[in-house]
């Protein structure tokens, strides 16, 4: 599968998701309005409604408040949100399938190199995922020119690796960026509608101006919210890359020196 597809899959699959998770309505609150009958019927409505958004508990109130904020701007907060994550995940799988045990890798490099020669350890670099096995192919490749030449052409090799370990964070870092922004919008054009319907009620009491305010700062919450979750995918993303980073870095320097000794048997 590749890299575009399974970003399509993961999009796919968390719209869906997330869109039922909101927009679902429990069961157990249509149970509370078919027995809606006399008062008895009305107070154990009320039981099973209180009962049932107190199982839901954060999760029920999150979804609600997210309703509140109107489907404009928080729409548009929860599209960061699935783009966002869409491309973490993506990330977090390619990184974890990049990565292996390097140093049983390198030995096992050097014994192929040793007992069966350059062809054999090239196979065994094509058959091993990941970056530390391809900058090792890219140096086999070279194998019989200068040192200098052939740490050059593993060093470019292993920025091209570094480069195709880093695509998509781009994106990452633009839903972090707009996440809160698109929040703060949100929150000041509610903010002007609520000084709109305070200005045709002709009337500034309390109710109308915190009706108002609320409905427009939670634009707000929910962006700091999404930029929070992305934030934390993110530095774990960098985490992987940095480690697989330096264990091309010494698997390059590892390489070198097998190489010095197989030139020098």
């Amino acid at each position: 599968m590749t890299r575009k597809n399974t970003l399509y899959s993961i999009l796919t699959t968390l719209f869906l998701f997330i869109s039922v998770s909101i927009f679902a309505q429990p069961d157990s609150l249509a149970v509370g309005d078919s027995i809606m009958l006399d008062d008895a019927a009305l107070e154990l409505s009320d039981t099973l409604t209180v009962d049932a958004l107190a199982e839901g508990g954060a999760y029920t109130q999150l979804k609600n408040k997210f309703l509140e904020g109107g489907a404009g701007f928080m729409s548009l907060v929860a599209l960061c949100l699935i783009v966002g994550l869409a491309f973490c995940i993506e990330r977090i799988i390619y990184l974890s399938l990049s990565e292996i045990n390097a140093k049983k890798f390198m030995s096992d490099v050097e014994k192929k190199l040793e007992t069966e020669g350059v062809e054999s350890a090239k196979t065994l670099c094509r058959n091993t995922r990941g970056p530390v096995a391809s900058i090792c192919y890219q140096g086999l490749l070279h194998i019989k020119e200068k040192t200098e030449d052939i740490e050059r052409s593993v060093s470019s090799y292993a920025s091209v690796q570094v480069g195709n370990m880093e695509k998509g964070c781009s994106w990452i870092t633009l839903c972090i960026a707009m996440a809160p922004s698109l929040g703060f919008l949100g929150t000041v054009i509610g903010m002007v509608m609520a000084f709109d319907n305070i200005e045709t009620a002709g009337d500034i009491s309390p109710t109308i101006v915190a009706a108002g305010m609320k409905v427009a700062l939670i634009t707000t919450i929910f962006g700091i919210i999404t930029a929070l979750i992305l934030q934390l995918f993110y530095n774990y993303i960098l985490s992987k890359i940095e480690h697989l980073t330096a264990q091309m870095e010494e698997s390059a320097i590892s390489l070198m020196d097998i190489f010095a000794k197989w030139k020098n048997s």
